[in-house]
């Protein structure tokens, strides 16, 4: 592991944002694609719970939020698949492999892979250079950026759908498991954004409305040109404070883009909005990423 030094950490929090190439291992991003791999091939997804994933508003508040199966994947390893790979019945037009957007939300907690990554000595140490005292996993997702079809991820603030109180207290950890590239699909993001505090959240709707969730304010038309991309190399970690404006685009290239990313919270002097989507479980309340 690179060791992270002072002058990076200080980067961080005048950008938002880190890279750290190198920081895991080809043999630590093969066992989680291997571990993937295992899990899609025993993946049953009752057809009613075919979820399609979607950052675009509209299309989020459709799918997800009229979607038990979302709401509930807090505690659960779930499966989102992209736009366009089910027709009508909910029966898939391509391999099934090849449709997943993503899975989540509680690798980090229910997988071995995932939790040995997730709770490794180095993320550990990561988090006590950044001054995490108290710092709880809150959520995880392996996504697959699939080909020809990986959808944009439309410019966003990850504290829109993780709101805690004070702000500030949400970061997270994204790890490129194969070369990310602006061919593929690599993260932008708008150096200093974090500073601004956010416009809009995404919370639970009350009960007897159509949808399980809904959006509260509203995301400023953001300046292209400010987006700056970050191309990564496999076995590289992105740090992402809560706040930080990013987004990805289409990957209309032939190569896919797996990344594994979770989420934390500093926990001390922090409350966490009981109006978001992602609520702690008696079944599994959020963990310390200290062992």
């Amino acid at each position: 592991m690179a060791f992270v030094t002072q002058h990076q950490i200080q980067k961080f929090h005048e950008d938002g944002f880190l890279v750290l190439e190198h920081f895991f291992t080809a043999e630590e991003c093969d066992s989680m694609r291997n571990q993937i791999q295992r899990i899609i091939a025993e993946m049953e997804v009752p057809p009613h719970c075919r979820t399609e994933f979607s950052t675009k508003e509209e299309e989020q508040l459709r799918a997800q939020g009229s979607s038990d199966y979302f709401l509930t994947s807090g505690d659960k390893i779930r499966f989102f698949f992209e736009k366009g790979v089910l027709d009508e019945r909910g029966d898939f037009l391509i391999p099934k492999e090849k449709s997943i957007s993503k899975i989540g939300h509680a690798l980090h907690a229910y997988d071995p892979v995932f939790k040995q990554i997730t709770h490794s000595s180095k993320v550990q140490e990561l988090g006590r250079k950044l001054g995490l005292e108290r710092p709880v996993v809150v959520q995880s997702m392996y996504i697959f950026k699939q080909p020809g079809i990986g959808g944009e991820v439309t410019p966003h603030q990850d504290a829109t759908f993780l709101h805690t109180e004070p702000l500030g207290r949400i970061l997270g950890f994204w790890i490129a498991l194969e070369d990310a590239r602006q061919e593929n699909g690599c993260l932008w993001f708008i150096p200093g954004s974090h500073t601004r505090g956010i416009t809009r959240r995404m919370v639970r709707a009350a009960s007897g409305t159509s949808t399980c969730v809904e959006f509260v304010g509203s995301e400023p038309a953001y300046d292209n040109s400010q987006f700056i991309p970050l191309p990564i190399s496999k076995g590289g970690l992105i740090l992402i404070h809560g706040e930080v404006v990013h987004k990805s685009e289409l990957n209309s290239s032939e190569s896919s883009r797996h990344a594994f990313t979770f989420h934390v919270m500093e926990a001390k002097d922090t409350s966490w909005s009981k109006e978001n989507w992602l609520q702690p479980t008696p079944e599994l309340p959020f963990p310390s990423l200290y062992t």
